[in-house]
């Protein structure tokens, strides 16, 4: 085995798992109750899986085509930048327009620290 079929091993496994993980993400926010619940789904681990298949793609330049590809990182830096904050902002617009909790929900920590805010406000 040399190091060419090693890396396209790697690269193979690393765009897998991406897949894997965001066919997870998808049953996630099929299947979750609210609304909070299926943007933690589809932020936290589509964002995981769109890094592990960019970082497939920057390995398989990198080690087969044999040149870095700017674009490539830049995508991943983008990604994981603004997914999380976009799906934080998100759920927060639902919490502030008033979205109710599903009912298997047993704490909702944006009420209480609203709640601590207005108490100390008085």
């Amino acid at each position: 085995m040399n190091g060419n079929e090693i890396s396209l091993f790697i690269v193979g496994i690393l765009i897998f798992i991406g897949a894997l993980i965001s066919f997870i993400s998808a049953i996630g926010v099929v299947r979750f109750p609210d609304v909070y619940t299926r943007s933690h789904a589809a932020t936290k681990s589509a964002t995981f899986s769109v890094l592990c298949v960019l970082t497939g793609v920057f390995l398989y330049f990198a080690f087969v085509e044999g040149y870095v590809s700017a674009r490539v990182l830049l995508g991943i830096v983008f990604i994981f930048l603004t997914a999380p904050v976009g799906g934080h902002l998100m759920i927060r617009a639902a919490h502030y327009s008033g979205v109710q909790l599903s009912k298997e929900s047993i704490r909702d920590e944006l009420q209480e620290k609203k709640d601590k805010e207005r108490t100390k406000t008085s």
